[in-house]
């Protein structure tokens, strides 16, 4: 299996992904989506929603399979979150 090396640097990645998003697709997925994934080829636009990572990833890679791919979550500002949430309870 060949191993894919990425094309472009991560800045250049985050912005065409992030471009591609917002100009193309965001108005086609965002409805009824919310919190699924987006896996985006920067390269073609191609792209694939599915519930994880993986899932979106190996639909993309098996369309297009040298893809470019950028993860969005959709309604969200990243894929995951770090660091601590609010530890205050609802009552």
């Amino acid at each position: 299996m060949a191993i894919r090396q990425p094309r472009y640097s991560k800045e250049e990645f985050a912005q065409r992904g992030d471009a591609l998003y917002d100009s193309q697709i965001r108005s086609q997925v965002e409805e009824g989506n919310h919190g699924k994934i987006v896996a985006i080829d920067i390269e073609t636009g191609a792209f694939e929603i599915a519930d994880s990572i993986v899932t979106a990833s190996e639909h993309l890679l098996s369309r297009v399979p040298d893809a470019q791919t950028w993860f969005i979550r959709i309604g969200h500002q990243a894929v995951y979150h770090f660091g601590a949430r609010s530890l205050k309870k609802s009552v």
